[in-house]
């Protein structure tokens, strides 16, 4: 599959993004992917654990910028969705009952910080950056994190992190609790594809109901989702999201000032 390699082997689910050439961006056959594999994983016994690896240097630096922008300035159809395979995506991280892990080297941006807030163990490089930048775009957090933010790293760490968009080192994240082991860059996938493998031979309906009952209610990160998607909605269309998205394609510095203008002289 292009971009992205799924493969099963002893009870793990490896879900690799392979698009290092764009830094592993996301595109919509991407996210469509992902899902895809961890439902199939939710009817699949003999998958105990999920392990999300990147490249060297890219663990996921996001959305695909041109494809947002794509979407920031097409007019929807009624009834459908500006948020895509995105969206579709992050409704089902709430919802997966077995445990997922990620590997993180180099970049993790956007909803590359996101799904490690939905990860029960997170491996990171001295090489690893976090940075997530959503209201640098005219938008706000995603993924359910206006609840497992503060849930997992507290208020002032999830503030600073996804209102600020302040970039983390692998240490940072490790003091925050984003991080859970700081490893090398030659050891990274062995340690995380390990510990699934320990994971996997665990008694499985109390691996299952151990996980649940620690991450509480995923109805309360769904109504998160709902809510935050409903931001989106507004803001991706916004005259700010539009400016901010055309700038970093075109790499000069957003004028949000003058968008806000021109808009508004448009009426």
């Amino acid at each position: 599959m292009p971009d992205i390699d799924i493969h099963v082997r002893d009870g793990v689910q490896t879900i690799r993004l392979t698009r290092a050439d764009k830094k592993n961006a996301m595109t919509g056959e991407m996210y469509d992917a992902a899902r895809e594999a961890l439902l199939a994983a939710e009817r699949d016994d003999a998958i105990a654990a999920h392990v999300f690896l990147g490249a060297p240097g890219a663990f996921c630096a996001g959305n695909d910028m041109n494809d947002f922008l794509k979407r920031a300035t097409a007019k929807p159809a009624p009834g459908q969705t500006v948020i895509g395979p995105a969206g579709e995506f992050i409704r089902v991280l709430p919802h997966i009952s077995k445990p997922m892990i990620a590997a993180v080297d180099g970049l993790a941006i956007g909803i590359g910080v996101t799904l490690l807030l939905h990860c029960d163990l997170v491996f990171a490089t001295q090489n690893a950056s976090f940075t997530a930048p959503f209201l640098n775009l005219g938008l706000v957090q995603e993924a359910g994190s206006s609840v497992v933010g503060p849930n997992r790293l507290g208020y002032n760490n999830a503030f600073e992190l996804l209102v600020l968009g302040a970039r983390w080192d692998a240490q940072r994240g490790r003091e925050a609790g984003l991080v859970n082991w700081i490893v090398t860059p030659a050891e990274l996938e062995a340690r995380a594809l390990g510990v699934a493998a320990e994971l996997a031979q665990k008694p499985r309906q109390a691996l299952l109901h151990a996980r649940r009952l620690l991450r509480g209610d995923p109805a309360k990160i769904s109504a998160a989702i709902d809510a935050e998607t409903e931001a989106y909605r507004t803001l991706i269309v916004s005259p700010e999201a539009r400016e901010a998205f055309a700038s970093f394609v075109e790499k000069r510095k957003p004028d949000f000032a003058n968008a806000r203008a021109a808009a508004k002289a448009k009426g």
